[in-house]
């Protein structure tokens, strides 16, 4: 077969051919040369419509998909058009856009490898520089928000995420419907302009249509969500409650450990941190064994474990308002107490009081959980390329990995 034929095979260009192909020395590569079909008239790049030859520019080579190891390139004369409505105007070509070197097909190409490896990786692996993988994964990003379709986003996430030193943060929306969850929007920042961005982009219209809001307690996050989704269900379910609960355990545990070592007693709550916080279901022989020693001391660790296990009892309530009368004794019983850390979270239970019990009133159906391991797959992106130096590599990056964006239809899959 003929690499003519080859080419015709996976990726034909109607109103063009491949006149020929030819091996270029130095360099090993080849170049297909393209021409358009005889009395075929060339399209305005101004208005789309098609329009006489005016003259024709000097050859250009563009990317393709590398053959057999090698470097394939097509060389073609951009023909430039006497448009009636545009004036003079270089045509436009079915196998790139605008001023771009590389055809399509090579885009989608590494954009589909930079998915499975770092970015650096797939500019090593097929003999292109970094600069043509971010290009490429840019036009392919920049094509899917475009083309992606909003309509049916009825629930929502909200969430921030440090992908740099120094507490830089990245506010991050989520679509968690079931059977549809991706990333909907990243700004720079957590604050109530990063999320007002959201908002404004997505419209007056889809945001009415959302119907179920998942949030962490960050002010800012939670201002903005009262003012622009004020009927929607707004709810925090227990991965930040529980995560909160176990950090003011572990303070307390740290407090007394250092107090009672200070004071010569036995160190009984040294190295005792997972038996604490990890779910009793998770710990080992060891852990458990450890576990039962220390709560046979009448210490205000044990007390606060206590509680914080009687806490779990919550989880188990279908209706919301049993489930507020157990919270509002829960919180009674622990603002009676004398461990300062826990009245500090039961505080702020009270508060959020009734953005629990929305969880309840939706039926468990959606939680953080949802967005919490969509974070990890945004860090694990972070963690293989060794981070970002800028914001718009980073949303660039993100939206790839993680918004399922519609990808430019080609004749042939090359991976």
């Amino acid at each position: 077969m003929r690499l003519k034929t080859l080419l015709n095979s996976v990726h034909p260009i109607k109103g063009f051919v491949y006149e020929s192909v030819r091996w270029q020395t130095p360099g090993v590569r080849l170049q297909a040369i393209v021409r358009s079909r005889t009395n075929s008239g060339g399209v305005c790049s101004g208005c789309g419509r098609r329009g006489p030859t005016y003259d024709h520019c000097r050859p250009r080579h563009f990317g393709f998909v590398p053959l057999w190891g090698l470097a394939v390139v097509l060389v073609y004369a951009l023909r430039r058009i006497d448009c009636p409505a545009c004036g003079v105007k270089v045509e436009r070509v079915p196998w790139a856009t605008g001023k771009n070197r590389q055809t399509t097909a090579l885009q989608v190409f590494l954009a589909r490898w930079a998915k499975r490896l770092s970015w650096k990786q797939t500019a090593e692996v097929f003999d292109v520089t970094w600069s043509a993988v971010f290009r490429a994964v840019r036009a392919v990003v920049a094509y899917g928000l475009a083309q992606r379709s909003l309509d049916s986003v009825t629930a929502i996430g909200v969430d921030e995420v440090a992908w740099r030193k120094g507490h830089r943060y990245l506010t991050l929306v989520y679509q968690i419907n079931a059977g549809c969850r991706r990333l909907l929007y990243v700004a720079e920042g957590r604050t109530v302009r990063s999320l007002l961005g959201f908002f404004r982009s997505f419209g007056r219209e889809r945001t009415a249509q959302i119907q179920y809001v998942c949030s962490d307690m960050w002010r800012p996050y939670l201002k903005v969500l009262a003012k622009k989704l004020p009927s929607a269900l707004r709810m925090l379910d227990r991965y930040h409650i529980v995560a909160n609960l176990n950090k003011a355990l572990d303070k307390v545990r740290a407090t007394e450990a250092r107090r009672l070592k200070a004071e010569g007693y036995e160190p009984v709550l040294q190295r005792t941190r997972w038996c604490f916080v990890k779910r009793r279901g998770n710990l080992t022989a060891k852990q458990r064994l450890r576990l039962r020693d220390v709560l046979q001391y009448d210490l205000k660790t044990v007390r606060a474990y206590l509680k914080v296990q009687a806490f779990d009892a919550l989880w188990g309530y279908r209706s919301a308002t049993w489930a507020g009368k157990f919270l509002d004794g829960w919180i009674r019983h622990v603002m009676r107490s004398r461990i300062e850390p826990l009245k500090k979270v039961a505080r702020s239970l009270r508060t959020h009081r009734e953005l629990i019990l929305n969880w309840f009133r939706a039926k468990k159906l959606f939680s953080n959980g949802i967005v919490e391991g969509l974070n990890a797959n945004a860090k694990l992106a972070f963690r293989k390329a060794y981070g970002y130096r800028t914001f718009q590599v980073a949303e660039v990056s993100l939206y790839h990995q993680l918004g399922h964006l519609p990808e430019p239809k080609l004749t042939h899959s090359f991976c």
